[in-house]
């Protein structure tokens, strides 16, 4: 089993004027040289992290990290409720991630997405088949209809006190839709306590399910962190990303020649496993682990499965001519 590698710096950054006002921070780390590989984070609106690089060989991968419209280093910030969000959807960002390919002059690049970013991968991917080589996706979700309705609603049979927490932060007399509707409402209000308030009760919500351990997870500490991650998750699971229930998984048949590696953790709460189980049905030549004792992290044995479908789509780049990078 893969472990990871030592922290590295990037050799190169920048910011890209995207269009509708907005500009990406984006980087390169590892080998100029090497396979071009596209690290894709979650959230929406959590932003790319130096953890991040760590699974690539910097030796074989010129490694590219970004950080999404609205979120990270990435202007204008979507913790500005002032922001408009309307230019800020799965396909925008499909758009972006063309922009900086071209900018970088990548012709082809594997495709690296953890959780929502796996989604943002599928997406892209389908739109833009003969850009990718190959996938490696952990913690999988197509954020379906039935996905948001599972992580906002379903999953608090296993998390009832949190659950309704969560269900209380929405004043009785305004229960009206789901409760993604509730708090972007909430996180639109003109008063900048009941934001802050829906801000936290949301990432409160979502720190109860992602995170099993015994520890909290700090970024949801920063206040500024935390209104953007809330305002970006409601705007895209309000809209189920823009994408029906299944597209994703039945638009596999346009990607289904590309090899893949599908991670998934058997105790993910958040995402369930059958997503990335129906996605390998589908899928001749995707490989799909499921880590047993795994919950929705991003570290431990989860890690070094990455590592190893890394080390996997190089030996592949080098040896199959089919899959040239």
């Amino acid at each position: 089993m893969g472990e990871l590698y030592p922290s590295i710096e990037p050799y190169e950054s920048g910011m890209l004027d995207v269009g509708d006002g907005n500009e990406i921070y984006w980087e390169c780390c590892g080998n100029p040289n090497g396979i071009p590989a596209l690290a894709i984070h979650g959230g929406p609106g959590s932003g790319s992290a130096p953890g991040m690089r760590r699974p690539f060989d910097p030796h074989r991968y010129r490694i590219v990290a970004f950080d999404q419209r609205g979120c990270g280093r990435s202007t204008p910030h979507g913790s500005d409720p002032a922001v408009d969000l309307s230019t800020n959807t799965t396909d925008h960002l499909i758009a972006d991630m063309e922009l900086l390919r071209n900018h970088l002059g990548v012709h082809q690049w594997v495709l690296v997405g953890w959780s929502w970013g796996t989604t943002l991968a599928l997406a892209y991917a389908q739109a833009h088949p003969n850009r990718v080589t190959g996938l490696v996706l952990t913690a999988v979700t197509t954020t379906s209809p039935s996905d948001v309705t599972w992580i906002t609603h379903d999953v608090g049979r296993l998390f009832p006190a949190e659950w309704t927490r969560f269900r209380d932060g929405v004043p009785r007399d305004q229960r009206n839709g789901s409760l993604v509707d509730q708090y972007a409402r909430l996180l639109a209000s003109s008063d900048p306590h009941v934001r802050d308030k829906a801000a936290r009760d949301w990432c409160d919500w979502e720190a109860s399910h992602i995170n099993l351990g015994p520890e909290p997870l700090p970024r949801y500490d920063d206040p500024q962190f935390r209104m953007c991650f809330a305002r970006l998750v409601t705007h895209y699971w309000r809209h189920a990303a823009w994408r029906a229930e299944e597209e994703l998984l039945n638009g596999v048949n346009r990607i289904n020649h590309l090899p893949a590696v599908l991670i998934h953790g058997r105790l993910d709460l958040s995402s369930p496993p059958d997503n990335a189980w129906k996605l390998a049905q589908k899928w001749p030549r995707a490989q799909l682990h499921i880590v047993p004792g795994a919950s929705h992290s991003a570290g431990g044995t989860i890690s070094d499965h990455v590592v190893d479908a890394l080390n996997h789509l190089a030996d592949l780049a080098a040896d199959d001519n089919a899959y040239k990078i």
